[in-house]
């Protein structure tokens, strides 16, 4: 079996990463509530930070710096360039770069996390190997003349190490010594980490092989309730592949899209502008013709021609 393992391509201090924090937390993490329990504060403060970091990379990394879908004003981008390294998913202009180029290549040899290399590469294989060679930074030219994001970008391990461990460590030390300090740093430290981070994962993989494909079939991203629950609304993948700039993954009323509904919030007050939608006329083609597609083999118009006519981006 080890001599199958590409040993020339391991990617040593992100596997160390990612497979360490995963073993602390199901093996310190229960030993420390074993013998300390868990109060209101350290539940709170995991849920804060847990929310802070998530919604930093769904409505920041993924929808404002990656598709554009909308503005946000400083205190919005500072707050996404601050809380968005906790996750450990790198500098905006890294994700975005990895992004954009998974959107253009999707289901092809291009694509970082290609499903049809397998779910364990989608998921996290493509982390673990490095990408031989490296992409270059050659689709984010806008953000490269961004100053806060190259900032970020210069310290995102400093800013990671601060808000994503030092934070935590600091406000359970404030109130409960160091066995808070020691509580925070498992719970809203590493497993806060893993939890955001798998879940992040889940949408390249199991995004990518279950669910509904009502807006699409010409690539494997496909619509998950459960997945939109577990990650701040992004489960809606085959929308969010079919009309990628719209700021909405669940584009129904009624769809769970925490991100969309805080997007609103926020453009509602002023600190969020130029909200970007898909065409209810561009929605309703594509449910109608995969609708056709699924009754009718032939006879047919291509969703491709059906996308163009309306101006619609491709998957």
């Amino acid at each position: 079996m080890f001599a199958r393992i590409p040993f020339h391509r391991v990617n040593w201090l992100t596997s160390s990463f990612l497979i360490g924090t995963f073993v602390l937390s199901i093996t310190t993490v229960p030993i420390y509530l074993w013998y300390f329990g868990i109060d209101w504060f350290q539940v709170i403060l995991f849920f804060l930070l847990l929310s802070a970091t998530g919604f930093s990379i769904t409505l920041g990394y993924h929808r404002l710096f990656s598709h554009l879908a909308f503005r946000a004003k400083l205190p919005v981008k500072l707050f996404v360039l601050i809380f968005g390294p906790a996750a450990f998913e790198n500098s905006v202009l890294m994700w975005t770069s990895e992004h954009r180029r998974h959107h253009k290549h999707v289901d092809h040899e291009e694509d970082p996390y290609d499903i049809t290399k397998g779910f364990f590469h989608a998921h996290i294989g493509w982390l673990l190997f490095k990408l031989l060679p490296q992409p270059p930074f050659d689709n984010v030219g806008d953000l490269k003349k961004d100053r806060l994001v190259m900032w970020q970008h210069r310290h995102v391990h400093t800013i990671a190490l601060l808000v994503g461990f030092a934070l935590p460590v600091l406000l359970g030390a404030a109130w409960n010594g160091w066995i808070g300090a020691l509580g925070a740093f498992l719970i809203s430290g590493v497993a806060k980490v893993v939890v955001i981070q798998h879940c992040t994962f889940f949408i390249n993989s199991a995004c990518h092989t279950l669910g509904r494909r009502p807006y699409s079939t010409r690539c494997s991203a496909r619509d998950s309730l459960l997945m939109a629950l577990l990650t701040f609304g992004e489960g809606y993948h085959n929308y969010h592949h079919e009309f990628q700039h719209d700021y909405r993954n669940g584009v129904k009323s009624w769809q769970w899209d925490p991100t969309k509904w805080i997007i609103w919030l926020l453009s509602s007050i002023g600190l969020i502008g130029g909200l970007r939608r898909a065409a209810r006329e561009a929605i309703e083609a594509a449910q109608a013709q995969v609708r056709r597609s699924h009754t009718s083999q032939s006879g047919s118009v291509p969703i491709s021609e059906t996308m163009a006519g309306l101006g619609v981006p491709q998957c």
